[in-house]
């Protein structure tokens, strides 16, 4: 929209000057006027686009030249009138074209600005990402150690668990050996059972009389490991008279 209206005001201008070098105008009074108003709408548009701003020192020498113009012509210096009017002009021009330059200017840097932006923004974007993939990686890996260790844990367990079991039955078969031992040592601190025989003898007397004898023999016999009690055996030797 700018550029349009600057191109537009610069043909205007361009047009009176044109108009103002014809040779066929008359008088140097109305060639003087054309030129000064062609300056002043130079200067106008000028200082519509920004040139006072952006090149105020271009646009402050075209409104001189100007004032300048106008009071020749009303001193009815109408050469130096026209010169300072086209002299004007071609400050103002020079002032659109400044403020215009130093426009694009900004413009490209604007631009350059923005894709330094979205290049950042893209770099930023991917070392997220970047950040983002390493870190389900470590959670991967930290979940697949976690498993490992929970696997082991198990194993440990049932290794634990394994040696309870053997302990237990090694424990089992240590009291059953010392409960033989005991009753083996038990059965060998036993006395050997004793043989007891018992022999009565019955005589008869010339006066008819009988006597009674009695003998008492006891054999020790040697101990037997796997008897469990005790066994007496009485002999009884009887003398019947004839």
């Amino acid at each position: 929209m700018l550029r349009n209206t600057l191109l537009a005001s610069l043909l205007v201008s361009s047009a009176m000057t044109l108009a103002v070098a014809t040779p066929a105008l008359a008088g140097k009074s109305d060639r003087a006027r054309e030129a000064i108003a062609a300056a002043e709408a130079k200067i106008h548009t000028a200082e519509s686009t920004g040139a006072g701003v952006d090149a105020p020192r271009d646009t402050a020498q075209a409104r001189a030249a100007l004032a300048s113009a106008r009071e020749d012509l009303k001193s009815g210096h109408k050469d130096a009138a026209i010169r300072e009017a086209i002299q004007a002009q071609a400050m103002a021009d020079t002032a659109i074209g400044a403020s215009q330059q130093r426009k694009d200017n900004a413009l490209a840097a604007a631009r350059e600005d923005k894709q330094a932006t979205q290049e950042a923004a893209r770099d930023d974007v991917a070392a997220a990402q970047g950040q983002a993939a390493a870190a389900q990686d470590q959670a991967a890996a930290a979940q697949q150690q976690a498993v490992d260790s929970q696997q082991q844990a198990a194993d440990a367990n049932a290794r634990a668990d394994s040696a309870q079991q053997s302990a237990a039955a090694s424990a089992q078969d240590a009291a059953s050996a010392r409960d033989a031992a005991t009753l083996a040592a038990a059965q060998a601190a036993r006395p050997a059972p004793q043989v007891e025989t018992t022999i009565t003898t019955q005589h008869s007397t010339a006066s008819g009389g009988h006597v009674k004898r009695k003998k008492v023999t006891t054999t020790h016999s040697a101990a037997r490991p796997a008897t469990t009690s005790n066994e007496t055996t009485t002999t009884t030797t009887k003398v019947v008279p004839q």
